[in-house]
């Protein structure tokens, strides 16, 4: 009965769509994090030591709700330790290692197209590495159409080139191979584990592991005000619900049909920063074709499951 309802259309949607609606919301509220904590924008080592923060306070919150609603401790077996270890490194400390020092040598607009990317390889390591489901025309070319959307809403004005770097674009890059080979790995770990106690302890593996790094790099955060903390509650909060619930849509559905969602995280990025942050006009011309064509996108990958039900 479980899989039958989070293999509903409608359901995935809104599951998805509500954990992109969070992760979009990421975007502006670190920033604001950083500026009620007195985060300089360039101090990485600070950066990293205050995601480690979010991440084990992350965990600890998706353990806490996990085992209040399976109404038991959720930690995991011996057989399951390596597992939560492998998936702390390719979810939280590579993704993000590889994130931040490559944002430090690009800008946010290269940033979020090549990030976009993620679902792409996401779907192309489901399909050919781990042979986990079929990549047909169709879903090429709903992936195309979504990812025109995450171009669109980041090239106008921004002053884009194409200027590559290693440790810029190649980083970031890297950070989405990363991130792609835990959301197949996760499919494949939760048929035999707790999904979100495997999402809660990686957090906090992971978490602690930024933490270490963050401070032996340098990283002090020294003024933890109330909103800022507030704010890193939130962030936490965040991270623990929305990949906890998108960990569960990944157990019950194919890869392609939850990733593709992927793409409206730049664009929920776009519009709820112009909101909070002031920064460019969230009710544009561009920001709706972009939305359109994201959600044609995503329309286009799952319409052939809904064809056949």
């Amino acid at each position: 009965m479980k899989k039958e309802f989070m293999t509903k259309t409608v359901v995935v949607w809104i599951g998805a769509l509500i954990c992109c609606a969070l992760w979009g919301s990421a975007f502006p509220c670190i920033k604001l994090g950083y500026a009620m904590m007195e985060i300089d924008s360039s101090d990485m080592a600070t950066q990293i030591l205050y995601a480690g923060y979010r991440f084990t306070l992350a965990g600890i919150l998706a353990i806490i709700i996990g085992s209040f609603v399976n109404r038991r401790l959720l930690v995991p077996s011996k057989k399951a330790i390596h597992k939560v270890i492998i998936l702390s490194m390719f979810q939280t400390v590579l993704q993000y290692f590889f994130f931040y020092i490559g944002l430090a040598h690009t800008d946010g607009t290269k940033a979020s197209i090549i990030e976009g990317m993620n679902v792409f390889v996401a779907i192309v390591i489901s399909g050919l590495i781990f042979r986990m489901e079929r990549i047909n025309a169709r879903k090429i070319i709903g992936c195309v159409i979504g990812f025109a959307g995450v171009v669109l809403v980041n090239i106008p004005g921004s002053g884009f080139d194409f200027n590559m770097s290693i440790l810029g674009e190649g980083f970031i890059f890297f950070s989405t191979i990363s991130y792609a080979f835990s959301s197949v790995m996760l499919k494949r770990y939760a048929a035999e584990e707790n999904t979100v106690m495997l999402s809660g302890w990686q957090f906090v593996v992971g978490g602690i592991i930024m933490s270490l790094g963050g401070l032996l790099l340098g990283g002090r955060i020294n003024d933890f005000s109330k909103d800022g903390i507030m704010m890193l509650v939130y962030l936490a909060l965040v991270s623990a619900v929305a990949y906890s619930l998108w960990s569960i849509l990944l157990t019950y559905n194919p890869v392609s049909r939850v990733a593709v969602f992927g793409f409206m995280n730049p664009v929920i990025g776009f519009i709820l920063s112009a909101i909070l942050l002031k920064e460019r006009n969230a009710f544009s011309l561009v920001a709706f074709v972009s939305l359109a064509l994201v959600c044609a996108g995503i329309y286009v990958v799952n319409k052939e499951k809904a064809v056949n039900k």
